[in-house]
């Protein structure tokens, strides 16, 4: 029978996000301090405790009670000088240590205050002195100055050796305060050591949790987010198929996901781009080329069309004076139509010849004064000025880099337009205002004729558009389309004025400086003029 083993399951990821993992840490690292702070306040209490004992009862009883033993010695001094020579002065040593004695017995008591033992020692100490002082000292003390007293010589050697069993119960109880001494001054010796050991290990535990923080923190939350920030670099650098890892706590997996989102996101729109840029750039070099067998047609064709053209309009022209007149008048009608049509025919392939030169022959940028390129145009436009009687007023023109047979072309379809198109009875009133906006001038021909109604306002500079019959106005319907065509050509922009109701206000801007629809396009190769 063959066993087949499972596959082990991948371990799932921790749910933990890296505010609780930072909690955690927090939270364990200050129970860990507080409860090292508290071992160490605990040294330093037992420390201060033991070394305030010892120098405030311990030391202080072992030195009371050697005073209080010198305090003896003189009293026994003072009775035995009294008792053998009866001189009163012995006495005072005697007194003094009779003062001394309660003094330092009261002390002693209060320092061995809570130390039944040492209690107990003093309570031996003081019972001897008393009986000492009972059978011996206050008796002789008692007997009159001036001669030895017989109580000295008869209790000599009972004051001996009541005295000596005194000593030797104080030399008991200084034995032991110095044995008492010894063992606290070992306690403090071996706290100290304990207390030492306390704050090595509070610094070790202290440098131990800043090196598991520091390192949690590398691992949980900087090592994470440097892999995330280097993915994303990675993808920054232009490499959008680049992965993002999910990795770390779960809330920096859940940005490395948005973060992979959003890649899967951007390269979808990268591939969508970058097919449509490649659709764009054979659309635009279709159109390019589209555009150039364009002009280059427009071109042929209105020059080939201009001798064949000239034929016909010289005949017609001369078959009108030869036989006009002589035929009957539906054939002189027929004449007039064929020489119309002909001299129509030849203006339009002259303004569609014009309209194709635009950007192509005339590309020239030079420092050109529009006020000399003004008065240019006004002397050649001067026999339709002086016919319609207009009244044509002006700013000061700047002086821009642009192309100055373009600059003509423009003025003379702007003005005459506005003479064109007046209003029947009224005298033309035509005003060019010219002022600069930032990097460019803005530019206005206003005139009081006959408008464009705001429906027109688009449609009037599309090439061949007319809103009116040749009957009423002459003209191919090329004038404001190639206006438009000259300026964007130089980086500006043209429109109607529809807040000037009127009359017409086109408005137009010109860069006073070339911009990048201004540079000279390839020139396509041209027929010559015949």
């Amino acid at each position: 029978m063959t066993v087949v083993e499972k596959p082990p399951h991948p371990r799932e990821p921790s749910r933990w996000t890296t505010r609780r993992w930072l909690r955690l840490g927090v939270t364990v690292a200050m129970s860990v301090l507080v409860l090292l702070g508290a071992t160490g306040g605990w040294a330093l209490q037992r420390t201060a405790s033991i070394s305030d004992n010892l120098v405030d009862v311990k030391s202080p009883a072992l030195t009371t009670s050697i005073r209080l033993e010198s305090a003896l010695l003189n009293q026994e001094t003072g009775i035995r000088g009294y008792g053998l020579t009866g001189t009163a002065d012995f006495l005072d040593p005697y007194r003094q240590g009779l003062s001394q004695q309660k003094t330092y017995t009261k002390s002693l008591a209060d320092l061995l205050r809570g130390n039944p033992a040492r209690l107990r020692d003093l309570k031996v100490v003081e019972d001897r002195i008393e009986a000492w002082q009972a059978q011996i000292a206050r008796p002789i003390a008692a007997s009159p100055a001036g001669r030895p007293s017989p109580l000295a010589t008869e209790n000599a050697a009972k004051g001996r050796t009541t005295f000596d069993a005194t000593r030797a119960a104080m030399a008991a109880q200084q034995e032991r305060l110095r044995a008492d001494r010894a063992s606290t001054r070992a306690d403090l010796a071996a706290t100290m050591r304990l207390r030492n050991w306390i704050f090595t290990a509070i610094a070790a535990v202290i440098v131990a949790l800043a090196v598991i923080v520091s390192e949690a923190l590398r691992r949980g939350v900087t090592g994470p987010l440097e892999r995330i920030g280097a993915d994303a670099r990675t993808i920054a650098e232009g490499d959008f198929r680049h992965p993002i890892t999910p990795t770390g706590p779960a809330d920096l997996r859940q940005l490395s996901d948005e973060i992979e989102s959003m890649r899967k996101r951007l390269l979808r729109a990268l591939d969508f781009s970058e097919e449509a840029r490649l659709r764009l750039d054979e659309q635009s070099a279709d159109l390019k080329r589209s555009n150039a067998e364009l002009e280059q047609f427009a071109y042929v064709a209105s020059h080939d069309l201009q001798e064949p053209l000239r034929k016909v309009s010289s005949f017609t022209q001369l078959l009108q004076r030869r036989y006009g007149g002589q035929l009957d008048a539906r054939a002189d009608q027929y004449i007039d139509f064929a020489v119309d049509g002909a001299n129509r025919m030849q203006t339009l392939i002259n303004d569609l010849l014009d309209f194709s030169r635009v950007g192509r022959v005339h590309n020239t940028h030079q420092s050109v004064d529009l006020n000399t390129v003004m008065k240019r145009t006004l002397t050649a436009i001067s026999v339709s000025i002086e016919e319609s009687g207009a009244v044509i007023t002006r700013d000061e023109l700047p002086t821009l880099l642009a192309d100055s047979t373009q600059m003509g072309m423009l003025w003379q379809n702007l003005i005459g337009n506005a003479i064109k198109f007046r209003r029947p009875g009224e005298t033309p009133l035509i005003h060019i205002s010219a002022e600069q906006d930032g990097d460019f001038w803005r530019f206005a021909v206003t005139d009081n004729g006959i408008g464009i109604a705001p429906e027109y306002a688009e449609k009037v500079f599309v090439i061949f558009q007319r809103l009116h019959t040749k009957d009423h106005y002459q003209g191919s319907g090329i004038g404001l389309a190639m206006c438009k065509k000259i300026v964007e050509f130089h980086g500006g922009t043209i429109a109607v004025d529809l807040a000037h109701t009127k009359g017409t206000r086109i408005v137009f801007t010109l860069a006073s400086r070339p911009t990048q629809a201004g540079e000279p396009e390839d020139v396509i190769p041209q027929a010559e003029t015949r």
